[in-house]
């Protein structure tokens, strides 16, 4: 049996079918609210699209190089905003985190862990207000957007305390848009807590290639109605959950979509051969519901489109996608981000000193983290003064800018407490709200033998398979029910020698769970031949795979199979409810399962899932 899925066609297998009904209305979204002037309670919103009064006032007096620097979103080293740190030194010839913020006059800073800017909670609150001041104390006096990506599940930035959820694919799985929404709720609350006033999430693109190695599990579904239902409530959830200092900026993405590649734009530049017809039919719908619920910012991708372009540029430095689709066909008047100028994908037909003014010239406002900075500020200057830029579009991205900002509570609440920290990230109730959601997620696919749910009868497991920190956590979890527990991790690619020692530890308990991601893929063989090592061990072998679901299809004799979407800790604790009866699987597949013989062909069909 063949192990990978190969090229799919456009169509039933990969699209499914949505289950949650046609797109909401858009609701109407009038009138415009000066700085300051909305309520704790937050039923006074701030306007969900167009410009503010007090940014188009602080726009007129603002000078050129003032105006330039708005546009920079960029990385700055350190955990304190005072500390020198030595990368800031090679890359921005200065030592502290503050004073790359005042060099360069910057619009915005994004956090990552290598940047050492994300510790824990706290630090984050307290570096987050020394680089506000940084920013207030300098130049136009315009407080900064601090970004990260908190998509939750494979791509979460801060960890616990924080509150983690399980990603967009399991909230895919739960089929519910209330919980969407309580998830970004919960996402952006904390963030915000934190300082951070933007976050880059949600992922829009809907998943319709399963060999798509940067997406996968970060889309919502291969559905576009259900991706763009799903979407429409986590923007929801991050912008209108509170009054518009307890919230953030979301930013879908990657538009025009970057569901259908087999390419990762972080080493290449993907080339996706939609026409216009699928590409309204299949990308579009989740960046229209965006759009239509008021989404202050859309992430660009660093994706070729020939049939919607046909020049060759990626969509980044595309004036017909970025212009011509977003913002006259889908109507969207805020902010336009690009991916990171560092991904290579973006710099395959040009050098890197011209990307940034290519950006602006198709319709950009925000430049991510150019290679380097003073370079791409000098660059985007210069274009200005010669007149290849036009001054008056340089404003009207600024102005963009200062709205988002003005409409996030950012210029009346540029600080926050770092005393409140503890009592809304993490807490309790956010953990509960986690749970609950992630429960939801967790699919049952095929339990030929009745083996689910696990009764007394069982009363020693064996936890084995993919990740050290995922095994060692389930087994804790399965302790926890009263259950006593042998754990092997295997790792990724298991050697014959570990792949013997775990089929003979198998024989020695009741039950074996295994968890496995990217088992179907070319290089998962040793994970498959694991599989099959323990199902001859013994028929009580539980597999679950961690993260794509397509490793449900790729070893037959294993005839209990779960997805979590997701190898955090509380998808190991729901994992474990399901399998001990506390709750039942009620996860629905939010993409179907290729046979792997038969890639046009679903071996789990969308909407597939069992419970008991």
């Amino acid at each position: 049996m063949a192990a990978t899925f190969g090229r799919r066609q456009l169509g039933t297998v990969a699209l499914g079918t949505a289950t949650l009904g046609t797109l909401a209305a858009a609701d109407g979204r009038n009138g415009q609210h000066p700085p300051g002037t909305f309520d704790a309670a937050g039923t006074d919103r701030p306007p969900l699209t167009g410009t503010t009064d007090w940014a188009r006032r602080t726009v007129r007096n603002m000078s050129l190089p003032q105006k330039v620097g708005q546009l920079f979103v960029t990385v700055v080293y350190g955990a304190t905003a005072d500390t020198d740190h030595p990368t800031n030194r090679t890359e921005y010839g200065v030592g502290s985190p503050a004073e790359v913020v005042r060099r360069f006059g910057l619009g915005g800073v994004i956090h990552f862990s290598w940047t050492d800017s994300l510790r824990e909670p706290r630090q984050i609150a307290e570096l987050s207000n020394g680089l506000q001041r940084a920013a207030l104390d300098s130049g136009a006096g315009i407080p900064l957007t601090i970004a990260t990506d908190q998509e939750q599940g494979a791509i979460t930035r801060i960890d616990e305390p924080a509150t983690v959820l399980p990603g967009s694919m399991a909230l895919g799985a739960a089929r519910e848009t209330g919980a969407a929404e309580r998830a970004a709720r919960i996402t952006g609350r904390e963030l915000r807590a934190m300082g951070i006033t933007q976050n880059f999430a949600p992922v829009g693109d809907v998943n319709v290639n399963p060999e798509n190695p940067v997406i996968g599990v970060r889309s919502f579904a291969s559905s576009p109605e259900l991706a763009a239902e799903l979407t429409r409530s986590q923007i929801r959830g991050y912008q209108r959950a509170g009054a518009a200092r307890n919230t953030v900026s979301a930013t879908v993405k990657h538009f025009p979509g970057h569901g259908d590649t087999s390419v990762d734009s972080h080493t290449d530049l993907p080339v996706i051969d939609h026409d216009e017809r699928q590409w309204r039919r299949l990308d579009a719908p989740p960046f229209r519901a965006a759009i239509d619920e008021g989404t202050d910012a859309v992430m660009t991708g660093h994706l070729k489109f020939p049939e919607l372009d046909p020049s060759g540029e990626p969509a980044t430095l595309s004036h017909r996608i970025l212009t011509g689709l977003l913002r006259e066909e889908l109507g969207f008047q805020g902010v336009v981000v690009t991916d990171s100028l560092r991904m290579a994908g973006v710099h395959e037909l040009h050098p890197a000193e011209d990307v940034p003014v290519l950006a602006l010239e198709a319709g950009a406002d925000q430049l991510l983290m150019p290679g380097d900075l003073s370079a791409a500020i000098g660059a985007v200057t210069d274009a200005v003064r010669s007149g290849r830029l036009a001054e008056r579009d340089i404003d009207n991205s600024v102005l963009r800018i200062l709205s988002m900002k003005d409409r996030r509570g950012t210029v009346s609440t540029p600080l926050v407490d770092p005393a409140e920290v503890e009592r809304t990230v993490g807490t309790a109730s956010h953990r509960r709200q986690a749970l609950r959601i992630t429960d939801d997620s967790v699919t049952a696919l095929r339990d030929d033998t009745g083996l689910l749910p696990l009764r007394t009868a069982v009363g020693s497991v064996f936890v084995t398979g993919w990740g050290e920190t995922t095994t060692a956590e389930l087994a804790a979890e399965v302790r926890r029910q009263h259950r006593m527990t042998e754990t092997l991790h295997t790792g990724e690619s298991p050697e014959e020698r570990l792949i013997g020692e775990a089929a003979d530890r198998a024989e020695r308990h009741d039950v074996t769970i295994v968890l496995t991601n990217g088992a179907w893929r070319d290089s998962g063989g040793a994970q498959r031949e694991l599989l099959r090592s323990l199902s001859r061990a013994g028929d009580r072998v539980i597999a679950v795979a961690v993260r794509d679901p397509y490793d449900a299809a790729c070893v037959d004799e294993i005839g209990t199979w779960l997805a979590t979407y997701s190898y955090r800790q509380v998808s190991m604790r729901s994992l474990t409810r399901v399998l001990f009866g506390v709750v039942s699987p009620s996860g629905k597949l939010p993409v179907p399962v290729p046979d792997p013989d038969r890639p046009d062909a679903p071996r789990y069909p969308f909407g597939h899932g069992i419970t008991w």
